[in-house]
């Protein structure tokens, strides 16, 4: 299972014991949990009888996870569109920082690559028409489909880590499947940053590539900085849109170029909005990095990250 070996690999890294884990918060994020395996083909599905229920449910790949590494403290699944995974790191946040629990392990997954999915995507007009992938473009149709699994091991302290500044999310309320086309109420988000937080050089946009999100995403950025300012730097032209899972497969990503002292580069020949920049070359990092995420619904989520301020 993908959310059972990233949960492990970040574990490891963190180098976190069995005592750490025992009183860990668990919060996962997906789209649609574990549907791909009984809705298509997956070897790795347990065929079990006593399985048949929990196969088929969202809370599958979390109760794994925490029955595989001892995991007993709060345990949550958000199931919030394609914002989960980004939801599960800013919530993992907050429970440490309420102090709910010492630590906790952020993980996301969504496998929709099987065809009763991709067919609703299809029939939703949410796909792209071509492999080329430019969000920004006036060409742009939709958005190449991924699967992917990421997890991240939070804790207070200071070192040589990205750090979590501020999460924060809202709702639209408007349509079912997308955000208006000004940027909604994302804009909101961006206002109640504070002390370093609000120093945002750089921003990691959802950048689907559908029609919607090719006239919302400007329209956010420029409501949210009007003198603009920050680069961008989307990650889907790169890694494709993988659901519920691309939030936090996309925070990963920024983490370990922001471990480096990095922001990532962007596929070259993109086409950036009115007012910003999309630099084709790596950059250093001079301040914070904002990420968002939008779940169907209207559901809108940011995360900002920085090195190396304390969590």
């Amino acid at each position: 299972m993908a959310a059972l070996h990233v949960a492990g690999q970040a574990i490891t890294a963190a180098r976190w014991s069995a005592d750490d884990l025992r009183d860990a918060a668990l919060v996962l994020g997906t789209s649609r949990g574990n549907a791909a395996g009984w809705l298509g083909p997956w070897p790795g599905r347990r065929p079990f009888k006593l399985m048949a229920a929990s196969n088929t449910i969202h809370s599958e790949p979390a109760t794994a996870i925490s029955i595989c590494h001892g995991i007993t403290g709060p345990s949550h699944v958000l199931a919030s569109g394609c914002a989960a995974g980004l939801d599960a790191v800013g919530i993992a946040m907050m429970l440490v920082r309420c102090g709910a629990a010492p630590r906790a392990l952020a993980v996301a997954v969504d496998l929709p690559l099987v065809p009763m999915l991709l067919d609703n995507y299809a029939a939703s007009g949410l796909l792209t028409s071509s492999f080329r992938p430019d969000p920004y473009a006036d060409t742009t149709s939709g958005f190449i489909p991924a699967e992917g699994a990421a997890a991240l091991a939070i804790e207070p302290g200071e070192g040589g880590f990205a750090q979590l500044l501020h999460y924060a999310c809202n709702s639209d309320a408007a349509d079912p499947v997308g955000i208006p086309r000004d940027g909604g109420r994302t804009p909101q988000l961006f206002e109640n940053l504070f002390g370093p937080a609000g120093d945002i050089a750089a921003v990691c946009p959802h950048a689907t590539g559908t029609a919607v999100q090719r006239e919302a995403d400007p329209a956010m950025l420029r409501r949210a900085f009007p003198n603009g300012g920050p680069s961008l730097h989307p990650l889907k032209p790169l890694l494709g849109h993988s659901i519920g899972a691309s939030g936090l497969l996309e925070t990963v990503v920024l983490c370990s170029f922001l471990s480096e002292g990095l922001l990532p580069p962007n596929l070259a020949g993109l086409r950036a909005p009115s007012g910003f920049v999309m630099p084709e070359s790596c950059l250093p990092v001079s301040g914070a990095v904002a990420k968002t995420a939008h779940g169907m619904g209207g559901h809108n989520a940011l995360l900002v990250i920085s090195m190396p301020l304390r969590l």
